[in-house]
């Protein structure tokens, strides 16, 4: 079984952000992540589509918070999409194994060490 956490950590705004709805603008404005970004990551599945208004626009609440906190974790540590959304799928899914996740951080552990002995 397999346990990766999706919560966010990334200061109080965040955290207070995590018990409404809000718009992509202020998601983005708070996470500092570029709307384009967010739309791509609804494009591609890596962000659950958010409910819409009557009025159509998106509405984001306190999960899509905690995955793109974690999507951009992942980026900052230098994980390529790909791997991210394997460790989404265990996220989603934890119990399944973590050999997957295990070999990508093994991979990229191993890709940081040789650009500092470089």
């Amino acid at each position: 079984m397999c346990n990766i956490g999706a919560t966010a950590t990334r200061g109080s705004r965040i955290k207070s952000m995590t018990d409404k709805e809000f718009t992509i603008g202020r998601l983005a404005r708070e996470t500092g992540c570029k709307v384009q970004t967010i739309r791509y990551y609804e494009q591609v599945s890596l962000m659950p589509q958010p409910s819409r208004t009557a009025g159509n626009q998106r509405r984001y609440g306190a999960s899509h918070v905690a995955r793109l906190a974690f999507i951009r974790h992942g980026r900052e540590l230098g994980f390529p999409l790909d791997a991210i959304r394997v460790f989404l799928d265990l996220v989603d899914d934890p119990d399944r194994s973590c050999e997957a996740a295990d070999r990508i951080a093994s991979t990229q552990l191993q890709a940081v060490e040789s650009r500092i002995t470089r």
